[in-house]
């Protein structure tokens, strides 16, 4: 709720992200429709451990760039990682457990 200017509040005001949201929440919400497909009836199921990886793009200014290709635009790329893992060692071990499902992905197993 906005405050009314000079009334002693604290004036809340929204600002826009310019990062488009809508890759990551798809792929939240293609998680949570996967668990709630697998467990959805299994009262005995709960989320615990949620580690999150996102590439983030940054578009590199290629004017100032002599020897840029015209028309190929070049980026630099950030890995950021949030989870809510307190032990880092046990962060280290979900992230092996995710390469560990990937290979078995790219070899012909079950998605998990």
């Amino acid at each position: 709720m906005l405050a009314a200017p000079g009334d002693g509040a604290i004036e809340r005001t929204t600002q826009e992200m310019p990062l488009d949201g809508t890759v990551l929440g798809n792929c939240a919400s293609e998680q949570m429709e996967a668990l709630d497909e697998a467990y959805g009836d299994d009262d005995s199921v709960e989320i615990g451990a949620v580690l999150t990886i996102v590439q983030v793009l940054k578009r590199i200014d290629s004017d100032n760039d002599s020897d840029a290709e015209p028309g190929v635009e070049d980026y630099s790329s950030t890995v950021r990682v949030r989870h809510n893992i307190p032990d880092p060692y046990a962060a280290i071990g979900y992230l092996r457990a995710a390469e560990q499902s990937i290979i078995a992905q790219i070899s012909g197993g079950e998605e998990q």
